[in-house]
C-alpha cells in the first residue's frame, strides 16, 4: 500500500463523537420566524424612482449602440453593393465589408452618444422634478431631454442648426408619445430611451 492512500482506521475524524443537534433551546421568536408580536413580513428596501443615473446610461448606450451598429451595417451592406467598382466576387466581398465597417460603426456611435445624453438630460430633469409644474402634460421631462440632446449634439453647427436638431428630438417624442396614447400602450413602458 502506497504512504499517499488514506486509511480510514487512522483518520482523526473517525474518532471525533457526534455532535448533539437538540433544538429545544431555540426560541424560534429571536430568529423572527416564530410567533411574535410583530405578525408583518420585512421586506427588502426598494428603490421606487427606478434604475438610477448610472445604470440607464449604460443599457441605453448599449442597446443604442447595438442597434445603430446592425442598422448601419445593413445600409452599408447596401451601400457596397450598389458601389462596387469590378463584378469579381473579391472586390465586391472588400467593398461590402468597406461600407458595412464605416457605416455600421459611424452609426453605433452616434446612437450611443445620443443615449448617453438623453439619460443624463432625462435624469436631470428628474431631479428637477419638472414634471410637477406641468400637470396633466405627461411627458415633460422627455420631451425636454430630447429637445436637449438634439441641440447639444449640434451645438458646434451653429443656434439655427442646433435649434432644429432640437425640434426634431422634441418632434420624435411627440410622435412617439401620440402613436402609444393611439394604441393605449403605457409611455415609456419598455424603459428603453422615450420608448
Amino acid at each position: 500500500m502506497s504512504s499517499s492512500s488514506h486509511n480510514f482506521e487512522e483518520d482523526e475524524g473517525a474518532k471525533r463523537p457526534i455532535p448533539s443537534f437538540d433544538t429545544s433551546s431555540i426560541k424560534l421568536s429571536t430568529l423572527g420566524i416564530g410567533d411574535t408580536e410583530d405578525s408583518m413580513p420585512d421586506y427588502l428596501e426598494y428603490d421606487t424612482s427606478g434604475r438610477g443615473l448610472m445604470q440607464t446610461m449604460f443599457a441605453n448606450a448599449g442597446l443604442s449602440y447595438l442597434l445603430g451598429t446592425l442598422g448601419g451595417g445593413i445600409y452599408g451592406f447596401n451601400e457596397g453593393l450598389k458601389h462596387t467598382p469590378s463584378h469579381r466576387f473579391r472586390v465586391k466581398l472588400n467593398s461590402v465589408l468597406n461600407h458595412c465597417s464605416r457605416h455600421g460603426s459611424r452609426f453605433g456611435n452616434m446612437l450611443g452618444v445620443w443615449s448617453v445624453m438623453y439619460s443624463f438630460y432625462e435624469n436631470f430633469a428628474d431631479q428637477l422634478d419638472i414634471d410637477q409644474y406641468t400637470g396633466p402634460v405627461q411627458p415633460v421631462g422627455p420631451a425636454l431631454a430630447a429637445f436637449a440632446t438634439g441641440a447639444t449634439y449640434k451645438s458646434q453647427a451653429g443656434p439655427r442648426v442646433a435649434g432644429l436638431a432640437g425640434v426634431i428630438g422634441l418632434g420624435a417624442v411627440g410622435i412617439t408619445y401620440t402613436a402609444y396614447s393611439i394604441l393605449g400602450v403605457p409611455y415609456g413602458k419598455n424603459s428603453y430611451l422615450f420608448f
